[in-house]
């Protein structure tokens, strides 16, 4: 197993990290924030190579990453519900993957979960509107695109650069824009 200099400093510190196949490899600009504090939570598949972000909430969260997967640099996966990678997916530089809003919509619960962040970490209970994200497998998802709650992306659908994908998209789709759209069909193998 390769690790990267963040993921060894966590692990000295006796921080959880992930479950990482034998096979796979971090890059040196890959974090992984396992705030749930379990390993088993965050798993990489063999032959993938993790260069971005992981990271999944206190409250809850799990990143289940399949074989032969890529995640780009800056790119951010973040789970308080559940975001399963399918096998061959291509997640280029910049995108943003989430589960979740983040931050509750009302401004005081926000302030107070901002509060608690700040003075003691994140919240063990809070509601952000989880949904689960589903990226089947071969997808190709386009630099600085992001991928809403909610969302399931079909098999071999590739999504352009810069979009929204804030609805399902079927297998075998090319969607672009913001917000996603379809285009056409791409020709399965």
């Amino acid at each position: 197993m390769r690790l990267n200099f963040d993921t060894i400093r966590q692990r000295l510190a006796g921080k959880a990290t992930l479950t990482l196949h034998a096979k796979s490899k971090l890059g040196p600009y890959a974090r992984i924030r396992n705030i749930r504090g379990e390993s088993k939570r965050i798993v990489v598949d063999r032959n993938s190579f993790i260069d971005g972000e992981l990271l999944t909430f206190k409250h809850g969260g799990e990143i289940s990453i399949g074989e032969f997967v890529y995640v780009g640099e800056s790119s951010r996966i973040w789970s308080a519900s559940q975001i399963t990678i399918g096998d061959r997916t291509l997640i280029s530089f910049g995108c943003f993957i989430t589960d979740n809003l983040t931050h509750p919509l009302s401004p005081s619960k926000r302030h107070q979960q901002f509060r608690e962040i700040f003075e003691t970490g994140h919240p063990k209970e809070i509601d952000l509107s989880e949904r689960p994200v589903v990226i089947g497998k071969d997808v190709w998802i386009g630099c600085n695109s992001i991928v809403l709650r909610g969302v399931s992306i079909g098999d071999n659908s590739v999504i352009g650069a810069g979009s929204v994908v804030t609805k399902d998209i079927p297998a075998n789709t090319l969607a672009v824009g913001n917000p996603a759209r379809f285009v056409r069909e791409l020709i399965a193998e």
